[in-house]
């Protein structure tokens, strides 16, 4: 089993930047491919960005592209979530979520965190 745990949430003013951590713990993720989900109020869950189990390959939701950065050290068995340029809209709770192969995956993750906030005031 995996245990996931993520950190760095919290309120920034729109344009600000954010670092959400996600370590793991149970067992080492170098094999798994990690991803970034959030849930804003109202609304269903909706994946973020992904990252391969060797970090050569990422993959980003649209309205994320060119302000998060997705990024992992096996070494640390923790992954990475890197937020620029903020806007009001990113408010939700992020969730870290881990499962087995060896591409990029929007969906099937087996292994979920509790979350953490993120509120970006305008």
């Amino acid at each position: 089993q995996v245990q996931l745990v993520e950190s760095g949430g919290g309120l920034v003013q729109a344009g600000g930047s954010l670092r959400l951590s996600c370590a793991a713990s149970g067992r080492t993720i170098s094999t798994y491919a990690m991803g970034w989900f959030r849930q804003a109020p109202g609304k269903e869950r909706e994946f973020v960005a992904t990252i391969s189990w060797s970090g050569k390959s990422t993959y980003y939701v649209d309205s994320v592209k060119g302000r998060f950065t997705i990024s992992r050290d096996n070494a640390k068995n923790t992954v990475y979530l890197q937020m620029n340029s903020l806007k009001p809209e990113d408010t939700a709770v992020y969730y870290c979520a881990g499962r087995a192969g060896w591409e990029v995956y929007t969906n099937g993750y087996t292994y979920w965190g509790q979350g953490t906030q993120v509120t970006v005031s305008s």
